[in-house]
């Protein structure tokens, strides 16, 4: 879990990033992140949320984005990481590991850095600190003057450390790096007199004495024109350096505080590090970028007594470079010598046993070849004792199991090991303590700044938004960035855009992205043949869902086993970093390794039967949200019944489905069209309505017109009729009466041909609301009366009691107040479940309420009406609740009432 401040007001999870949701919430967030596990009192926050005057239920207001935060952070674990939002008095208290935000670690860099004597290890400090910053700090916060304020002090820390970096840069004899860095602040900063002497400075260094020039009399003129002062003496004494072409790298006025202190005397100078004692380590990779957070996670891990490091991750995404990289960077803490070894556990050359890796270590520790044990336990102990009391870093690369590892373990407390692995090791972790550090796939300014890398900025920057799709149809997979980097390198004509257009054709991409004997296609090739057949097999097979993520419901459907199999071989697919835990029990795959399952064999039916699956699983949402309903389609004949269907509690759980899985049905349907499956398109469509009816106004034409056009071309008019009875009503919520009105006089008229008579009595009712916004209730109130009658016959109870709803709200509107409390009676009369009854009942008693009002029994009316305001309140059923209290408020003026109005009403615009 990581909060961010520089750049997004955000917390990322493994699942990724929390939906905060307004600025008002995220401002909150804010305020409680600047002062981590310590008492931010209210008053303090309602400043921060509110500029001007505070509405008079600003405590109420913070209170509900409090407890809606508690509610995010628990759902995404926050308790495992030491986090918790708690009351104190009349304050809060974000209590967490300051390690988890990114300005805290930026701030703990840059103080590290500064305290480096080597220039090349602050460098690397000072980069990996500004690496944290995503844009401008508290970005989607309110603007309010205490989080202004809080952006523009964390801002002057970055320029601040920018300028640092720069004398770093400077330190080396790098002044193009540091001119490089300091022109971009100062095009953004211009009035910021530090910047641009320090950039004059270092142009004058890089041999560009024009441009240090031009860049002075360009920040005198803006000086004089915006502030009306002449440039200070920092400013000025950097032209006068330039006028004289003088280098005045030892001038105290070059940096001030931003320079090393000056050396001490021989006599009393530190002595230099000593340098290891053999050094196995691969050179330096090239093109690293980025990884501030992993190397920072690295760091942590290394911390302790022997501590073993476990970097983790799928094929490609660049485990050992960040291994290396690191022992590269961190070699001066380990004088005892670095030892590297390639375990080849996904390799064709075969993997070395212990004994070649132990006498390969022995060796470079000194031991003569005669006195190597010729027993790979022998080595083994001899290896341990001699690391015992020293102080070396073993990095053992491309580990297959924990057993691989194991006997190469040094003994001694200071010594630290670092494993890659493509599999998550967990045999180590639970006999070694080893301290997992995932490696995930690179943002894409990282992946376009390693495209830079190999093919020089110049290239990358005219195409800057070539680049960046390069990098996102490379999926951040760092092997297949050096991949695409290594073709356009070799082809300098070829330009970035064109081949983004070539990888933007998913059956060209796998095939673009191998080079020789590298690519994508072949690291993958050896991690699947590691896989068991069985968990290879599932493997295969989730290359054809048309989905995002997979259940374990879901494998097994696609693979055509049981759910006990499929998570069993969802979680060595997991361990092999084949697929992601995107959340509990929720799977997905990168899009390279899907193109490259897609390309595996599974049999002809594993579509239709995953489609099916998701047939049936909707069809239990139903029954578990609206128990009672009638099933709105029959199977059919060639129906694939899944081994196992999840079942769902209740109404909740079922609607809580939907919504997550809204989107993978989406593009189940859109695969069932492309397949010319179109029985399963409307089916999977319809099967939709519970949600489709409870979030009418998201989007929804778009589908139901699929479902339409695949049920004509199923030639079913019952399908049909239901699907123009569901779209006829949706586009009436959405103001679309004329569309409205097309679709749901032939949905009746369909429904009578093909005797359905509940889907007739359906689109009659949806039919009369179309009628009363057009101005003819008298017509609506006829139809819900056939409705009614239709209903009953069918012995559709839910259906009867909503005709009978709707038809007291049309004699209402008609002012027949005694027929408008018949009905409603009557309508409270018919049983249907209690789970599905309870909105119903608060609109019935609703409508009886306004009825007894108008025949002027104002008493017993005011009486029903606050029985369903108060019944409606505590079911949250905020619409329920706002009609109830607006018809009571029209006949009282009671500011109680007025106050639980506004509050149903500010609920309902919340949840819309």
């Amino acid at each position: 879990m990581e909060f961010r401040l520089l750049g997004a007001v955000s917390v990322g999870t493994e699942a990724g990033e929390l939906h905060l949701g307004p600025a008002k919430r995220r401002s909150l967030l804010a305020a409680l992140l600047l002062r981590p596990n310590r008492p931010v009192p209210v008053e303090q926050l309602t400043a921060t949320l509110w500029e001007d005057e505070p509405p008079p239920r600003a405590r109420s207001v913070i209170q509900g984005h409090v407890s809606r935060l508690r509610s995010l952070l628990a759902d995404a674990g926050a308790e495992v990481f030491g986090v918790e939002l708690v009351t104190r008095g009349t304050a809060y208290v974000l209590r967490m590991p300051e390690s988890l935000l990114d300005a805290h670690r930026f701030e703990e860099l840059v103080t590290l850095a500064r305290e480096q004597r080597a220039p090349g290890d602050a460098v690397a400090m000072y980069e990996e600190a500004l690496s944290l910053w995503q844009g401008p700090a508290l970005t989607g916060a309110y603007p309010s003057p205490p989080l202004l304020a809080a952006a523009h002090a964390l801002e002057e820390l970055r320029l601040a450390s920018v300028e640092l970096l720069a004398a770093a840069y400077a330190r080396q004899g790098e002044h193009h790096r540091a001119a490089a860095v300091l022109r971009a602040e100062a095009e953004a900063h211009p009035l910021r007199e530090s910047l641009s002497a320090g950039l004059m400075r270092a142009l004058q260094r890089a041999g560009r004495r024009s441009e240090a020039l031009d860049w002075f009399h360009r920040t005198r003129r803006l000086l004089a024109d915006e502030l009306g002062v002449d440039p200070g003496r920092e400013l000025a004494d950097a032209y006068g350096a330039a006028l004289r072409g003088a280098d005045e790298s030892d001038d105290p006025g070059d940096g001030g505080a931003h320079t090393a202190p000056a050396a001490p005397p021989a006599a009393l100078a530190p002595p230099p590090p000593a340098a290891p004692l053999v050094d196995l380590l691969p050179r330096v990779p090239r093109g690293f970028h980025g990884r501030a957070a992993e190397l920072t996670a690295l760091s942590r891990a290394a911390a302790g007594e022997a501590p073993v490091c476990l970097v983790t991750g799928p094929a490609g995404v660049g485990k050992t470079a960040l291994a290396v990289h690191w022992a590269h960077r961190e070699r001066a803490a380990f004088p005892g010598g670095l030892l590297y070894a390639d375990l080849r556990g996904f390799s064709d050359a075969g993997e070395p046993d212990h004994l070649e890796v132990l006498r390969e270590f022995l060796l470079a520790l000194g031991v003569a070849p005669r006195r190597i044990p010729e027993s790979a336990g022998g080595a083994s102990a001899l290896y341990r004792s001699l690391s015992a009391d020293r102080q070396l870093l073993v990095v053992l690369d491309n580990a297959r199991d924990s057993a691989q590892v194991r006997e190469l373990l040094p003994g001694g407390a200071r010594c630290v090991t670092v494993v890659t692995s493509r599999y998550r090791l967990r045999g180590l972790i639970a006999s070694d303590a080893a301290r997992p550090v995932p490696v995930g796939v690179l943002e894409p300014d990282d992946g376009t700044a390693l495209l830079a890398a190999v093919l020089g900025e110049e290239r990358v920057r005219a195409e800057a938004v070539a680049a960046r799709r390069l990098a996102e149809l490379c999926g951040g997979l760092p092997l297949a960035l050096r991949v695409a980097a290594a073709r356009l390198a070799d082809q300098p004509d070829w330009s970035l855009g064109a081949m983004s257009a070539e990888l933007s054709d998913e059956s060209r991409r796998l095939g673009l992205l191998d080079v020789e004997d590298t690519g994508v296609r072949a690291a993958l090739r050896l991690t699947v043949r590691r896989l068991p057949e069985e968990v290879a097999h599932h493997f295969a097979h989730l290359g054809r869902h048309p989905g995002t993520h997979v259940d374990r419901f879901t494998a097994a459907a696609l693979a055509g086993t049981d759910p006990q199999t499929a998570e069993a071989a969802l979680e060595r697919l997991a361990a092999a970093h084949l697929v992601t835990r995107s959340a509990p029990g929720r799977w997905s795959l990168h899009d390279l390794v899907r193109l490259y399952a897609r390309g595996l064999d599974a049999g002809p039916d594993t579509v239709p039967r995953v489609l099916d699956h998701h047939v049936a699983t909707a069809l239990a949402a139903v029954a578990a949200a609206e128990p009672g309903e009638e099933a709105c389609f029959d199977l059919p004949a060639d129906f694939h019944r899944p081994p196992a269907v999840r079942e769902f509690g209740d109404r909740e759980e079922a609607m809580a489905w939907y919504a997550a899985e809204r989107e993978d049905l989406t593009l189940a349907v859109a695969a069932a069209r492309a397949a010319g499956l179109h029985g399963r398109t409307w089916r999977l469509v319809l099967a939709l309505w519970p949600h489709i009816v409870w979030r009418h106004r998201d989007g929804w034409v778009p589908l139901l017109q699929t479902a339409l056009d695949a049920a004509r071309a199923d030639a079913d008019a019952r399908a049909e009729a239901r699907v123009r009875a569901l779209l006829g009503w949706v586009l009436a919520e959405e103001g679309r009466t004329g569309d409205a009105l097309v679709h749901l006089e032939a949905a009746t008229e369909l429904a009578a041909r093909a005797k359905d008579v509940p889907g007739e009595a359906t689109a009659l009712i949806n039919l009369s609301l179309v009628q009363a916004a057009l101005g003819d209730p008298e017509e609506a109130a006829e139809g819900c009366q056939r409705a009614t009658g239709l209903a009953r016959e069918a012995g559709d109870r839910h259906t009867e009691r909503l005709a009978l709803h709707h038809l007291a709200r049309h004699l209402l509107v008609l002012k027949q107040w005694g027929p408008a409390l018949d009905t409603a009676t009557a309508a409270l009369a018919v049983d249907i479940p209690a789970q599905t009854s309870a909105a119903s009942r608060v609109l019935l008693l609703t409508a009886a309420g306004e009825a007894l009002i108008g025949l002027g029994e104002e008493a017993e009316g005011v009486r029903r009406l606050d029985a369903a305001a108060r019944e409606a309140e505590a079911s949250g059923f905020d619409e329920g609740a706002v009609g109830a209290l607006g018809a009571l408020l029209r006949v009282s003026a009671d500011v109680g009432l007025r106050a639980r109005y506004d509050t149903a009403v500010m609920r309902l615009t919340a949840q819309s």
